[in-house]
């Protein structure tokens, strides 16, 4: 018999969502079976598997031990270097400048080194997170961006900071602004592209399609021309809705696309090195957070300022 007291970080979670992150080897119906045989006690008495968790809370086990030993962690966040460009940090998030070419997430290639394993190395070696006191919680980041995308990643320190910043991102509350060089001049200097947007996940590619069509998702960008240079301009986008390759596909599909994004059209930059996309998220703007545990974040502002394609709203190559 094991007992686990849930901590603050375990809190509000359906108890099989926390079993299936706390035993990452148990089958599923494995955990199903022992909730129904009493073999898992929530304080002591029978529990349900949409039983919610609240801070205090006493699990008790009588399972076998092989799957409380396969718990025993490697750390490999900490192959990774804990080298990061922050640009704003606070006991619940960090705002990090992620470099061009990083994942943000370790892929089946790519095992080691992504941005949360910098993360997690980061404030290991700080003393704010210790894989062994935690149950099922470890560091997370609440946006995603391309790999050859460069930009403001957000990442959760704890649990309750990342279910505030996951919902204020589900609900459009923080608003992302993109700056991108694209080929050509616009006619039509701003605007919103309205469409729907299809992935083929085989090919890692994006097709726009028409709003409402089968296996599509609807997407909306707004952008504005902000400057101009020989054959480029450079524009802001905002993005309405948080697509795959979104405002690639969208500049595109206006005949400008993005600088060195061959992907959908553009040509290589090769006096650059052929880095990928001209794209960074540089700009976040925060609201609608009353109520929240990062409500002092309100109409708050954060930006980029290292851009290798533009320089205080100019086009600099």
């Amino acid at each position: 018999m094991r007992e686990l007291t849930v901590n603050k970080n375990d809190a509000g979670q359906r108890l099989d969502k926390f079993l299936s992150k706390k035993f990452k080897t148990m089958p599923k119906s494995l955990m199903y079976k022992y909730i129904r045989i009493k073999c898992i006690k929530l304080n002591s008495k029978k529990c349900k598997i949409d039983d919610v968790l609240k801070e205090g809370d006493v699990l008790t086990f009588y399972i076998k031990d092989e799957f409380f030993e396969a718990q025993a962690e490697t750390f490999d966040f900490m192959k990774a270097p804990n080298k990061l460009e922050i640009i704003y940090e606070d006991e619940n998030l960090l705002l990090i400048d992620k470099p061009q070419g990083l994942l943000v997430h370790p892929d089946k290639e790519y095992h080691f080194d992504s941005l949360i394993a910098r993360v997690k190395h980061y404030l290991y070696e700080k003393g704010e997170y210790s894989p062994k006191e935690e149950n099922s919680f470890s560091p997370a980041t609440v946006n995603r961006i391309d790999r050859n995308t460069g930009g403001i990643v957000i990442a959760a320190k704890n649990h309750e900071a990342l279910k505030a910043l996951n919902l204020l991102m589900k609900e459009r509350k923080i608003k992302k602004y993109y700056l991108c060089l694209c080929e050509g001049i616009f006619k039509k200097k701003e605007g919103l592209v309205e469409s729907g947007l299809k992935k083929n996940e085989s090919k890692n590619l994006v097709t726009k399609v028409k709003i409402g069509e089968k296996d599509s998702k609807e997407s909306l960008t707004k952008y504005k021309v902000i400057d101009e240079k020989g054959s480029y301009s450079l524009v802001e986008c905002e993005l309405l809705t948080g697509r795959t390759h979104q405002i690639r596909v969208h500049m595109s599909s206006l005949k400008h696309p993005l600088a060195g994004d061959t992907k959908y059209g553009g040509k290589a930059l090769k006096a650059h090195g052929n880095i990928g996309q001209a794209l960074c998220s540089y700009k976040l703007k925060f609201t609608g957070t009353e109520g929240t545990c990062v409500e002092y974040l309100e109409n708050k502002e954060f930006e980029v300022n290292n851009i290798w394609f533009a320089k205080n709203g100019q086009i600099s190559i």
